[in-house]
């Protein structure tokens, strides 16, 4: 079954098959929050302890269907992930390696086209939490469903790396190691204010 994905503006449209292959996870680490105040909105990405709801998946499973002009591209530092948004309305996209082979994109919830509980019923509840030490408020560890949840994650990996299929990636040029548009990589002055380091 596929699950709409959409930009707030509503430029931006596509879908996300094979829901049943995601995994679901909060990210409460520094560099996610960092991403959501770059895009100017926060309090509309982050939870109440500074978590991103992320939607873990194979690129493949993704399609934009209307408004690729419209998509961009920054990361934190040279080497960081690649973290993909909307030009019209800054709404995240979500995450992926700098190298496609490494077959994954963690999408943002804020790109996809439903309510809690349609989130829900698609990709099942987010009960793993990683990076918690970096939460802005208790968040308990949850150590065996992180295990599980990594462990998903690697059998797609490998599923793609194996079958070729990662070459099947909408953030990627066809057949290159290329991003379809270039990164705007912060400086590290610029990455120090987004993470509060001051």
């Amino acid at each position: 079954m596929d699950f709409p994905v959409r930009c707030r503006c509503g430029q931006v449209e596509g879908q996300l098959a094979s829901t049943e292959r995601a995994g679901r996870a909060v990210c409460y680490c520094r560099d996610c929050q960092a991403f959501a105040r770059f895009l100017g909105d926060p309090e509309r990405i982050l939870n109440e302890r500074a978590g991103t709801d992320v939607v873990a998946t194979s690129p493949r499973f993704l399609r934009i269907t209307r408004g690729q002009d419209q998509i961009r591209c920054m990361s934190l530092s040279e080497t960081g992930l690649l973290r993909w948004y909307t030009a019209c309305c800054r709404t995240p996209i979500g995450n992926t390696p700098r190298d496609p082979r490494l077959s994954y994109v963690g999408l943002v919830h804020s790109c996809l086209a439903g309510s809690p509980v349609e989130l829900d019923q698609a990709f099942g509840p987010a009960r793993v939490a990683v990076n918690t030490a970096s939460a802005s408020g208790p968040v308990h560890a949850t150590t065996w469903a992180m295990l599980g949840a990594a462990f998903k994650i690697a059998f797609n990996v490998l599923d793609n790396r194996l079958g070729g299929k990662y070459r099947d990636n909408p953030f990627f040029k066809a057949g290159t190691a290329r991003p379809v548009v270039e990164p705007q990589v912060l400086t590290s002055a610029e990455r120090r204010a987004l993470r509060g380091d001051g």
